[in-house]
């Protein structure tokens, strides 16, 4: 059995690119991705969790880097209703505002809906199914099916046609006659 603390720093030393390019994929800044991955690491082993091996670990992560990004930008959307209350209507233009990196996936991808990007994610960068992304978010697998397809009629309108991605509802039947008598 080995020490969580022992767990941790080898699921860091070894796998934190992997889970900044994952946190990278759900949110589109890499700033926010490094504070979701420290959020994450966080929340996986604020309590010890005896036993706990690698493997196992780097999931809990990922589940934690998913759901502190839907919890933040949940605490964002009540701000935006409440915000105009505490500030003044003058506000300067933002120096600081995000640089274009000029990727159109990136660019698409961060353009979805929250909870439609993380449906998105992990379908097809985690390979999830479809009960499983219902099970991980806690919703539906209806729902999923219908933000995944949102998330890819919004891609393909984005990107143009995406040959490869298949859709979760759709059912492929082939019909036709065989050449022989």
């Amino acid at each position: 059995m080995t020490d969580w603390r022992s767990t941790m720093e080898q699921l860091v030393r070894e796998r934190e690119r992997a889970l900044l390019g994952y946190a990278y994929l759900v949110c589109g800044d890499p700033v926010q991705s490094q504070d979701l991955v420290q959020d994450a690491l966080v929340k996986t082993f604020s309590k010890p969790r005896p036993g706990l091996e690698i493997e196992k670990a780097e999931g809990y992560v990922r589940r934690a880097i998913t759901t502190v990004f839907i919890d933040q930008y949940r605490r964002g959307q009540r701000w935006q209703k409440v915000r105009h209350l505490f500030q003044s209507d003058e506000v300067g233009e933002d120096e600081f505002a995000p640089i274009d990196v000029g990727a159109e996936v990136d660019v698409a991808i961060r353009s979805l809906p929250p909870r439609v990007r993380a449906c998105v994610v992990l379908r097809y960068f985690d390979d999830l199914t479809v009960p499983a992304i219902a099970a991980e978010l806690g919703i539906a697998e209806g729902t999923v099916k219908r933000y995944l397809s949102d998330g890819l009629d919004h891609l393909e309108g984005t990107l143009g046609a995406l040959d490869d991605a298949e859709r979760p509802s759709e059912t492929v039947v082939v019909s036709g006659r065989s050449g022989r008598s």
